[in-house]
């Protein structure tokens, strides 16, 4: 035996256990030939509907007569089951009651012990008639009114509307126990109960802004709060309060950055108004950009804003030609008028080297540009020349005049005051460099059968300082090819270049007389020398080395300018001759 089990013996396992007798919600069945009332035996109904003479009370208890601890007897077939075909018993069942004794009747209850929380025993429910019908006598018969004196107690419910007793409804937690309304209307929806909408918390704290005797009422269930009708100051309220100031602020935010975005990229920038006033000089570096110029433009003061002049490049057909360089402007300009002004080379304070320039007269252009002493810019590229920057591949013949002729590569360089000259020769000599790397020197110096990318470097100075048009330029590269070669026996590898000549004179004449020419020693004289002379005679431009690179292939060998304006080819002795007779004849040469 175990202490959750009932025995067979006649004693319950506990002096408080209150289901003994209680065999389900509708009562306790008799045992078998056993009166309900008066204690008589009464044999089994042989007719299934005999017991129902009389309509049926489903709540009446049943009175027993004998002890309420005695045991029924073994040979009745409905007697209680053994203990382990015991069901399970509800733990909300029916809790019995003790009643005083009115009259001759017996109480149903007085024979069951109050329910004061004891154990449950699980006991089994007596057995129903076998046909299923229940037993005589258990219907709306005449009884006594168990209900009529105050100490009574409420009738029992059936299994569907059972309760807990009084008791154990006391000892619930408030929130717990079931709330008792007995205006309850089915048809009204249920009040929303969770803590948003109600201020409270899963702690049971109320919200600030409820009344306290409205959060009484709704705690209690009760009250015009809970049917909708009272006054209440949410959570929710509160939540949609600050969900509109959210949703107004966000509009408001929006609108603000909709407005300045609109402004931005749709609304007049700032500008002045005017040609502006005074002078200032603005270098724009290499590589800039629109935005890049304007805003070197702004932080000078020559613009107000950077919208305003990118907006002006923009109507300005040319306003994307602007190069690096100096610039001289005047301060609080109109957008406009500043490119208009940038536009515009008389405005721009740069050193322009022209194509075939020699060194000595770029030097000559620095020392006046940035008005020096004449010489000065010579002889700092004399002393200096191992600093500026001179590739790899330059010669270092001794008989080379200047190592940097050349390398003064033909562009327009922006100067300031305060720029120095070595400033000005390191940007020239970076930018040739640049230049070269971008041909194929290397290449053409060994499809030529020359020494390197100096010499031809050489030959592109040649055919600058001779040609006079972009054709002229191709066809003077192929006569200098024609005249190196080594089978040339018609002037037997010798240029007779003028330019030359008159490189090494420090002249530019065209009016050059035979025995003086033909006559010079000078490593420079082609006329004296075969071969190319020790280093280029001028700075090359690009056309000039593009046409080096890709000479004509006509068989031209012989070339004259009788004007000066157009250049003559030819590709036989005789043919040149005779322009060259014509030419004395017209400049009174012998």
């Amino acid at each position: 035996m175990t202490e959750y089990g009932r025995g067979p013996g006649s004693e319950p396992w506990h002096p408080e256990d209150p289901l003994y007798g209680d065999q389900g919600w509708g009562g306790q069945q008799p045992a078998h030939g056993q009166g309900q009332y008066g204690g008589q035996q009464q044999p089994y109904p042989q007719d299934p509907y005999a017991a129902q003479q009389q309509p049926q009370d489903p709540y009446a208890q049943q009175q027993q007569q004998h002890d309420p601890y005695a045991q029924p007897q073994q040979h009745d077939p409905y007697a209680q089951q053994p203990q382990h075909q015991q069901q399970p018993q509800d733990p909300y069942a029916q809790q019995q009651y003790q009643q005083p004794q009115y009259g001759a009747q017996q109480d149903p209850y007085a024979q069951q012990p109050p329910y004061n929380g004891g154990w449950d025993t699980g006991q089994q429910p007596a057995a129903m008639p076998y046909d299923g019908q229940p037993a005589a006598g258990y219907g709306y018969g005449e009884t006594n009114d168990y209900y009529g004196t105050p100490e009574a107690y409420p009738p029992p419910q059936p299994p569907g509307r059972r309760q807990a007793a009084p008791e154990q409804v006391a000892e619930q937690a408030p929130e717990q126990a079931p709330a008792q309304n007995p205006d309850w209307d089915p048809e009204v929806q249920p009040e929303e109960t969770h803590p948003f909408f109600t201020g409270v918390d899963d702690g049971g704290a109320k919200d600030d802004d409820y009344d306290d005797d409205d959060s009484r009422d709704s705690r209690r269930g009760g009250g015009d709060e809970r049917r909708g009708k009272g006054k209440k100051k949410g959570r929710s309220g509160c939540a949609c309060l600050v969900i509109s100031l959210v949703l107004v602020g966000g509009v408001g935010g929006v609108g603000y950055f909709g407005y300045s975005y609109y402004q931005d990229k749709f609304g007049p920038a700032e500008d002045y108004a005017g040609s502006g006033s005074g002078t200032v000089e603005i270098e724009i570096p290499k590589g800039s950009y629109g935005y890049d110029i304007a805003n070197i433009l702004k932080k000078q003061g020559v613009v107000k804003s950077v919208d305003a002049f990118v907006s002006a490049q923009s109507e300005n057909p040319k306003g994307k030609s602007i190069q690096a360089g100096v610039y001289l402007l005047h301060e609080k300009m109109a957008a406009s008028e500043a490119l208009k002004m940038m536009l515009d080379p008389k405005s721009q304070n740069l050193l322009v080297i022209p194509e075939g320039s020699r060194n000595v007269a770029v030097y000559a252009m620095i020392d006046k540009k940035l008005s020096l002493k004449k010489g000065t810019t010579k002889g700092i590229a004399t002393s200096k020349k191992a600093d500026l920057g001179l590739p790899g591949w330059a010669s270092k013949n001794k008989d080379i005049k200047d190592p940097l002729e050349g390398f003064l590569y033909p562009a327009a360089y922006s100067v300031t005051k305060e720029t120095k000259p070595e400033t000005i020769l390191e940007k020239m000599v970076s930018r040739s460099n640049d230049e070269y790397k971008k041909l194929d020197l290397e290449g053409t110096a060994k499809k030529y059968k020359l020494d390197g990318p100096w010499q031809v470097l050489t030959v592109a100075s040649l055919v600058q300082a001779e040609g006079l048009t972009h054709d002229d330029f191709r066809k003077m590269a192929e006569v200098v090819y024609n005249r190196l070669k080594p089978d040339n026996t018609v002037t037997n590898r010798k240029l007779e270049f003028d330019s030359a000549y008159n490189y090494l004179t420090n002249q530019s004449e065209i009016k050059i007389r035979s025995k003086d020419i033909r006559s010079n020693p000078d490593p420079y004289n082609t006329y004296y020398h075969a071969g190319l002379p020790p280093g280029p005679v001028s700075n090359p431009g690009g056309e000039a080395l593009r046409a080096t690179l890709s000479p004509t292939g006509d068989g031209w060998m012989f070339f004259i300018s009788l004007d000066g304006k157009k250049t003559q080819f030819t590709k036989t002795a005789a043919e040149h001759e005779k322009l060259n007779q014509k030419f004395k004849e017209q400049h009174g040469l012998d």
